[in-house]
C-alpha cells in the first residue's frame, strides 16, 4: 500500500504523516509537491495539518484551488481512501468533499493539548480496527477547529452513520454535537482535527492513534484480496 502525503506551502504534519505511515505500517509514503497534476499509483492519500498557503482568507480556503485538489477529487471518486487531519480537514470541506465547515475555536484561542475523542463508527475504513464507544487519547492543535453544520447536514450525517468522532470530555472548540470527525456518505474520505499520527507510540503521550492506520491497511488488504 502506497501513501501520498501531500505538502502544501504552510503544511507543518506533512512529515509526523509519512512517518506514522513508515514506522506503523511500513508502508511507502510520499511527500508529494501541492502543484502535482496526478496521484496515479497511490492506494491512500493523506492531506496534513498545518497551515496551509498560510490560512489566508480562511483555513483551506486557498488550498482548495492547488493543483494537487483535482487529484485528490479523482482519487476520492474513485472509491479510494483520503485522510485529512487538522488542516487537512479544514481543506476537505473547503473542497467540498465533505459536509459542514470549521470556525474559529468559541473561545478565539488557539488550542493544544491531549483529548479524549470517542470511536463512533467502525463502519469506516479507518475505523475497522476499534470498537464503537471506545475512548482515544489523541492531541490536538489548532485555533479553527470548532465544526459547524446547519441542522439539516447534522440531521443527514447522523441517519448516515457519517459522524466518525466524538470528543468524549469537555469540547475543546464548540464544536457543534461535540464533533471531532466525519466521513463522507461513501466513506472513504474523512476529516479529523485530533492528530493520530501524533499518536503512535507511548512516548508521545499515547499510541491510540496507530489503530487508524492499521485499519486502512486492514481494509485495503481485503479489497485487494477479494479483487
Amino acid at each position: 500500500m502506497k501513501f501520498a502525503v501531500i505538502v502544501f506551502p504552510g503544511s507543518n504534519g506533512d512529515e509526523d504523516a509519512a512517518r506514522a505511515v513508515t514506522d506503523v505500517l511500513g508502508m511507502p509514503a510520499d511527500l508529494v509537491w501541492h502543484q502535482t497534476a496526478s496521484l496515479d499509483g497511490y492506494d491512500a492519500v493523506i492531506l496534513p495539518g498545518g497551515f496551509a498557503y498560510g490560512d489566508y482568507l480562511r483555513a483551506g480556503a486557498i488550498a482548495r484551488f492547488a493543483p494537487a485538489m483535482a487529484a485528490v477529487r479523482a482519487h476520492a471518486a474513485a472509491g479510494l481512501p483520503v485522510l485529512g487531519i487538522c488542516n487537512g480537514f479544514q481543506v476537505l470541506t473547503e473542497a467540498g468533499l465533505l459536509p459542514g465547515a470549521l470556525l474559529p475555536n468559541d473561545h478565539l484561542q488557539f488550542r493544544s493539548e491531549l483529548v479524549d475523542v470517542r470511536v463512533e463508527t467502525v463502519a469506516a475504513p479507518f475505523t475497522s480496527g476499534y470498537h464503537a464507544g471506545e475512548i482515544l487519547r489523541l492531541p490536538i492543535a489548532h485555533g479553527q477547529g470548532a465544526y459547524y453544520a446547519d441542522p439539516a447536514t447534522l440531521d443527514d450525517l447522523r441517519a448516515h452513520d457519517q459522524i466518525v468522532f466524538r470528543y468524549a470530555g469537555p469540547n475543546p472548540n464548540g464544536a457543534v454535537d461535540a464533533i471531532a470527525g466525519i466521513r463522507n456518505r461513501a466513506g472513504n474520505v474523512l476529516g479529523l482535527m485530533p492528530h493520530p499520527e501524533r499518536a503512535i507510540h507511548p512516548r508521545l503521550g499515547s499510541a491510540d492513534g496507530a489503530g487508524m492506520f492499521t485499519s486502512l491497511l486492514r481494509a485495503w488488504e481485503r479489497v485487494v484480496l477479494h479483487a
